[in-house]
């Protein structure tokens, strides 16, 4: 958290404002978000404009002239800010201040993520080592069953390695699960071509669904202006333990593994059936 959604909407709600800025400096208040010295960071920064703001994976990508890439993942708690906005920014990490007088900041309250300027060839290495996106029209819903023949990881797993899909964290990847039947602990390749399919689907929808919603916020995401997403009051399974599940109103439960929380449905995702 945040995942491929909240990422997304961030961007959003970025690009408009940042879309042919200058960044006439920038202020490093935490040098721990970094991988470069502060004083490096800021001279290649400085005075660079942002020719566009994506996405790739869970990161926040924005290319710049002279060519380079300014990536931030957000970690655990990351906020990317144009100021002023409705949330205040209460753990500001890096401060940019801008040609046209705005100003973004990244706030941090763990300050797990981090911000990195990139060469075009070093930002083509890191992106070329993700798995693809799966909201690209070009991944269908073969490729991925192709890709679940060739591992015997659980496939919640699966999902949470960025090197087999970019994007897709623990709610996403439960929330997929549940409207696919699927249980999380099933290996890859164990899947049907049919669940396969149904898995993909709903890794799509469920995707869509949160940006449509302005992401998930559970505690710390806020999107670009400092505004909570909308998608909590959506989720079938993640966090809602011992509630009943909206399909057919059985119990949900909580399993961990892998060192982390599995939400499911018993009954709508059984696991007996499927043991080898």
């Amino acid at each position: 958290m945040p995942e491929l959604p909240e990422a997304e909407t961030i961007v959003r709600g970025l690009r408009p404002a940042l879309h042919g800025t200058v960044i006439s400096r920038a202020r490093v208040l935490r040098p721990d978000i970094l991988r470069t010295s502060p004083a490096r960071f800021r001279k290649h920064v400085a005075g660079r404009r942002i020719q566009h703001v994506g996405r790739r994976g869970k990161n926040i990508v924005m290319e710049l002239d002279p060519p380079g890439f300014l990536v931030v993942n957000l970690g655990m708690t990351g906020r990317l800010l144009t100021l002023p906005s409705v949330s205040p920014s209460t753990h500001p990490a890096v401060r940019f201040t801008l040609d046209d007088g705005g100003v973004l900041v990244y706030d941090d309250v763990r300050r797990f993520g981090r911000v990195e300027i990139l060469t075009p060839g070093e930002w083509e290495s890191r992106s070329a080592a993700m798995g693809p996106e799966p909201l690209d029209p070009h991944f269908a819903g073969h490729d991925m069953f192709a890709r679940l023949q060739t591992s015997r990881s659980p496939i919640r797993s699966w999902l949470l390695d960025q090197r087999r899909v970019a994007g897709v964290g623990n709610i996403y990847a439960n929330e997929a699960l549940w409207r696919a039947r699927i249980h999380p602990a099933r290996p890859a390749n164990t899947l049907t071509r049919k669940e396969g399919h149904a898995l993909h689907g709903a890794i799509r929808s469920v995707l869509l669904s949160a940006i449509a919603n302005g992401g998930t916020t559970l505690r710390n995401y806020r999107d670009a202006s400092g505004k909570r997403g909308n998608h909590a009051r959506r989720l079938g399974v993640y966090g809602r333990v011992r509630k009943p599940c909206v399909r057919c109103g059985t119990e949900i439960v909580r399993i961990v593994f892998g060192n982390r929380s599995a939400f499911l449905c018993p009954e709508c995702q059984p696991w007996e059936r499927h043991q080898t």
